[in-house]
């Protein structure tokens, strides 16, 4: 379950964040494909393919450092980091940018079971 606060966050940006497995749109076939996108790249795609993608991103490196995305406030301030992250450097990577602001806000998400 996403909050309102971290759709919001992601509709304006280029993350997102659920508890279950989400898949890509069919112009990004594989997690392979998907780490080269970079912030520019998000930016110009439509928004719901962006939202899917940062969506998978944003679990698969929850997975890696095995903490649940929350569903409440601290999703949005997670989201504003990465927009931070996105328009410093437009053309990193979005998993990185993903990925660094998770780890950064690592300690304040619960842990997975």
């Amino acid at each position: 379950m996403k909050s309102p606060i971290f759709v919001a966050a992601l509709l304006l940006t280029a993350v997102g964040g659920a508890q279950a497995q989400t898949p890509l749109p069919a112009s990004v076939p594989s997690f392979d494909e998907a780490v080269y996108i970079t912030c520019r790249d998000a930016q110009a795609m439509p928004v719901e393919a962006r939202k899917q993608v940062a969506i998978f991103l944003a679990e698969h490196s929850a997975r890696h450092h095995g903490i649940m995305l929350p569903d409440d406030e601290r999703g949005g301030q997670l989201a504003l980091l990465v927009r931070g992250g996105c328009t410093l450097s437009p053309d990193a990577y979005l998993f990185t940018v993903i990925d660094r602001a998770i780890v950064a806000e690592m300690a304040k998400f619960p842990k997975r079971q």
